[in-house]
């Protein structure tokens, strides 16, 4: 019995329009409406769950096969983005900051009268006594030349929330930092001199969330102090292999990047405590990311994932958080792991004051996972 679509099995052609493009794509006529989502989703950043296909004016349904639905050779397919769920948005734009309030223009508010505007000569002093140079929202284009006088004394520097678009290579004078903050800044690759960085042995702490970041150098690698690394809200595609040096790392929140895939060293990072991969393109995790072993808290929603890791919930025994709203994982597949009965009563008692309170079917894993 024929229907209209062509001979069972066989390719058909179709167009798809999103975003103000043509996306051309050979499939089976056979395959279901959810199976061209799949293959959608690493050509439009956009998950399965967050797409409708519209075909003639009818919303496509995801069980039904292309054959069924009446998408023929040459059929034009208009894909709607489900808000939320459009993966890889990029950084999010911050506000112009607003210009602190000096001293002279609080007298001008109190008297009336106009002031010369007079230049904290003592900042360079109390930055060198305490060690803490504090420039978040300050209008800043470029980095002061008292910051690099400090030297040795400076151990934490926060330029966040500015336009500076150059860290330049004397960042690398600051021999004593432990805590960088270079956050909103619109910051491109081109703009962080690494060479610099690297010299700052004793950093712990780097965080340079929502810029306009695509990449990380093979040079993050020299960075063996780092206890936290925050580079959220980028547009990143990947991480360096190089990460897997970075052995004391214990907390990594890449979330809402572009990133599609995770390199197998980052099994070597066994400091790792807390990993946030939200809001990215992952379809899967690297087996070995079941060497984390001091695990306890993974955050994937988002994300195109199926399945995890065979042995994650066996060889992480200190995980206790597990976030996987918006994925394509379901509960029977957890229950499939090797490990599961031990986590699941691990996050039961970490949330037992949470669910005291709540009916007993809540107790039920919650993190995302469907039931079936």
């Amino acid at each position: 019995m024929s229907e209209k679509g062509g001979e069972s099995g066989g390719d058909i052609e179709i167009t798809v329009k999103f975003g103000g493009r043509s996306i051309k794509v050979s499939v089976s006529a056979d395959c279901t409406v959810k199976d061209l989502k799949s293959i959608l989703q690493p050509l439009t950043d956009v998950l399965p769950r967050g797409q409708k296909l519209i075909y003639k004016g009818k919303l496509l349904v995801d069980d039904m096969t292309l054959k069924k639905s009446e998408v023929t050779n040459g059929a034009k397919l208009m894909l709607v983005a489900s808000q939320g769920l459009h993966q890889g948005g990029g950084p999010i734009l911050k506000d112009a900051p607003t210009r602190p309030i000096s001293r002279t223009e609080n007298d001008y508010k109190k008297t009336g009268k106009a002031v010369e505007v007079v230049v904290d000569k003592n900042r360079s002093e109390r930055w060198k006594a305490t060690g803490v140079i504090a420039l978040s929202e300050c209008n800043l284009k470029d980095i002061p030349d008292e910051v690099w006088a400090c030297g040795s004394s400076a151990r934490l520097l926060d330029i966040s929330k500015n336009t500076i678009q150059d860290v330049p290579t004397k960042i690398g004078c600051l021999t004593s930092i432990q805590k960088l903050y270079i956050d909103a800044n619109g910051l491109l690759d081109e703009s962080i001199q690494w060479e610099g960085l690297t010299s700052l042995k004793h950093l712990t702490l780097l965080s340079i969330n929502h810029n306009c970041l695509t990449t990380l150098p093979s040079a993050l690698g020299a960075l063996t102090s780092l206890r936290q690394l925050l580079i959220a809200n980028n547009k990143l595609t990947s991480l360096p292999i190089e990460i897997g040096f970075l052995t004391q790392l214990e907390v990594l929140r890449a979330n809402n990047n572009r990133i599609r895939s995770i390199p197998a060293c980052i099994g070597d990072c066994g400091s790792l405590i807390e990993v946030d991969l939200s809001s990215n393109l992952l379809s899967e995790l690297p087996e070995t990311t079941g060497n984390l072993h001091h695990l306890k808290a993974l955050y994937l929603s988002n994300n195109g994932l199926k399945s995890l890791p065979s042995t994650l919930f066996k060889k992480c025994p200190q995980l206790s958080t597990l976030d996987l709203h918006c994925t394509e994982i379901t509960m029977d597949v957890l229950r499939q792991f090797e490990g599961w009965e031990a986590f699941d009563e691990r996050r039961r008692s970490k949330h037992q004051k949470q669910l005291d309170f709540r009916v007993a079917s809540s107790a039920e894993f919650d993190e995302g996972a469907d039931k079936n």
